[in-house]
């Protein structure tokens, strides 16, 4: 635990996800473990922002000593893209400290999110076929997911409008209310999330569409 550089690896049929436990949110995804592992280990640097965000951490240094502590299966919904299995170290408990932690790195995604979405530009730059949401359809499509989410972990909000900043508080203070209740890894109903694996989907979500933003930002690319 003291090394922080554990890694959990999912592999489904077409895709790979690799995503460092004790850092939420900096997980890739490739072809093969290998290729995941080294995606993961490229962006330490863009991840870095999160840590120092939250208060510190060289990941520079822990990617390159990444240890992977456990495989899973991964589903349709890992070659989607996303990574969709609970790892069975995600029911292990947490203490005070290690949660007052991951805590912190979830808010800086929330952080880093919120400043991405204010920076870009309306108009994204589209794929190869003219595919891909702009930034106001991503930003609704993170929130509400994020809304989606927390009902795994026994937080339900009232449906609000997805750039209300007040309703995004009044639900994120909720989510924060309810995260160290679940520090004892047991999910809180059957198909339900245990804690580390919510902070580590919620994280992930973010940052994916964070950094999709910033790499379609017109705007940056104009000037």
């Amino acid at each position: 635990m003291s090394k922080l550089n554990r890694v959990v690896i999912e592999t489904g049929s077409k895709k790979v996800f690799a995503s460092a436990l004790d850092w939420p949110g900096w997980s890739r995804s490739g072809k093969t473990e290998q290729a995941a592992l080294a995606s993961l280990a490229d962006y330490a640097e863009r991840y870095q922002a999160i840590a120092t965000i939250a208060g510190g951490g060289d990941v520079g240094r822990i990617a390159r000593d990444l240890e992977v502590v456990e495989h899973s299966q991964g589903s349709g919904a890992t070659d989607f893209g996303v990574p969709d299995r609970v790892a069975q170290c995600e029911y292990e408990p947490m203490s005070e400290t290690e949660c007052e932690r991951q805590v912190a790195l979830l808010q800086a995604c929330w952080r880093y999110f919120d400043d991405v979405a204010s920076r870009v530009s309306a108009e994204l730059r589209k794929g190869p076929r003219g595919g891909g949401r702009d930034r106001d359809a991503i930003i609704d499509h993170v929130i509400q997911s994020d809304r989606g989410y927390a009902r795994y972990i026994g937080v339900r909000t009232p449906p609000f409008d997805s750039f209300d900043p007040d309703a995004i508080r009044a639900h994120r203070d909720a989510v924060l209310a309810t995260l160290p209740q679940l520090r004892n890894g047991e999910p809180i109903r059957p198909k339900a999330w245990p804690l580390r694996y919510y902070i580590r989907r919620a994280a992930w979500h973010l940052l994916d569409h964070a950094w999709e933003m910033e790499d379609k930002d017109l705007s940056k690319q104009a000037s």
